[in-house]
């Protein structure tokens, strides 16, 4: 059994992502072809933006918009902490200060009132300007943005909704992506929506910051691409990656059905050992990864195991959070900081998710985490 099958995506797609990608070849525009100009149009009408600008990575199109809002030294970035490091490390790249938040168990996504508590202790504390908040939508789920706009424009924090598992989610039928000031997602081959290497893209209404960020894309040029007016970054996507997301979009939509119909079966048919996941009223996850909680590190590392000698691979998303982690140990991060993170981190594992699942393999899943004793 797969974690996730690209092969058995590609299989299906095959003859339409080799057109495409041959396509490229044949014309040679390797570095912003015809299909980048494609693909950013399609998937700002996707998302519901004004604009869509590709990059060469989830984690440039974090990058970009921080650099475009000028962050930096003395600006407080607030950020969950259970989530990839390259939400934070941005950040650091910047100068700036990553400030981690507590999340919520029942969605693992940032907790909006520990969010408030601590931009009023970095207002107190006076060292640090409060600028930047980044929501993560974890897993495929989109974090709750009307309570993190609410809190943003009480403190005049711009919104920057980290979309790296969430594309293809919604609240309500908006479509992740499209939430807060800017949105960036990743284009990372296991994600929902994934290429053949590493990509990203951005999307914003601003026209003023959407011009900006094109600009630092691509090494801070003007219109003039020898006179550079700020300083910027090698952040384009190649063109052979938008020819795949091009032919992965036909299906993407049914794709996310599928993943939600192996989500449904895991939330009917899991009914012991560990806790499933719960997407709130109003939200479609996209459902990046199946996370479940254990009832403990050891019975987790227990399960694992079991699961092993059937065959059944499982990840484990993220063992530390980022607070704990090495090369944050200056901002004096200890155990016990973000109780809710910490037992999160220790107890939490994927199961396979991708929308290939057949219901044997699905209903193999469900049999194995129901079977397993203590």
């Amino acid at each position: 059994m797969q974690f996730i099958d690209l092969k058995a995506q590609y299989s299906k797609l095959k003859e339409d992502i080799d057109k495409r990608v041959i396509n490229v070849l044949n014309h040679g525009g390797y570095v912003f072809g015809p299909e980048i100009a494609e693909m950013e149009a399609k998937l700002a009408e996707f998302a519901g933006t004004k604009y869509c600008l590709s990059c060469a990575s989830g984690t440039d199109a974090l990058l970009i918009p921080l650099m475009a809002y000028g962050v930096t030294k003395g600006d407080a970035v607030f950020l969950p902490s259970f989530t990839f490091i390259s939400t934070a490390e941005v950040v650091s790249l910047l100068g700036a200060s990553p400030i981690f938040i507590e999340v919520e168990e029942n969605s693992f996504n940032i907790d909006t009132k520990h969010l408030e508590i601590m931009i009023d202790q970095v207002l107190a504390r006076g060292k640090l300007t409060p600028k930047m908040v980044i929501p993560v939508d974890l897993f495929g789920l989109t974090a709750n943005y009307e309570e993190i706009q609410k809190i943003a424009d009480k403190y005049d924090l711009i919104v920057l909704e980290d979309a790296a598992q969430g594309f293809g989610g919604k609240i309500n039928g908006k479509v992740a992506g499209s939430f807060g000031n800017v949105a960036a997602t990743s284009f990372y081959p296991a994600k929902p929506l994934g290429c053949y290497g590493d990509g990203g893209a951005i999307f914003t209404d601003n026209d003023e910051l959407a011009e900006i960020m094109k600009s630092i894309r691509v090494h801070g040029m003007s219109n003039d691409r020898y006179n550079n007016v700020r300083v910027g970054i090698n952040g384009r996507m190649d063109t052979i990656q938008a020819a795949v997301i091009l032919g992965k979009l036909e299906v993407f939509a049914e794709e996310l059905e599928h993943r939600n119909y192996v989500a449904d079966k895991y939330k009917s048919g899991i009914v012991n050992n560990v806790i499933t996941p719960t997407v709130p009223e109003g939200y479609f996850s996209s459902w990046a990864q199946y996370s479940v909680l254990a009832e403990s590190k050891e019975e987790r590392a227990n399960l694992q195991e079991y699961l092993k000698t059937k065959n059944i691979p499982s990840v484990i998303y993220y063992p530390i959070p980022l607070h704990l982690q090495t090369v944050y140990k200056y901002l004096g991060g200890k155990i016990g900081d973000l109780p809710v993170t910490e037992s999160i981190s220790n107890r939490v594992f994927s199961l396979p998710m991708h929308p290939y699942m057949s219901d044997s393999d699905i209903n193999e899943v469900i049999d194995a985490i129901n079977s397993y004793k203590k």
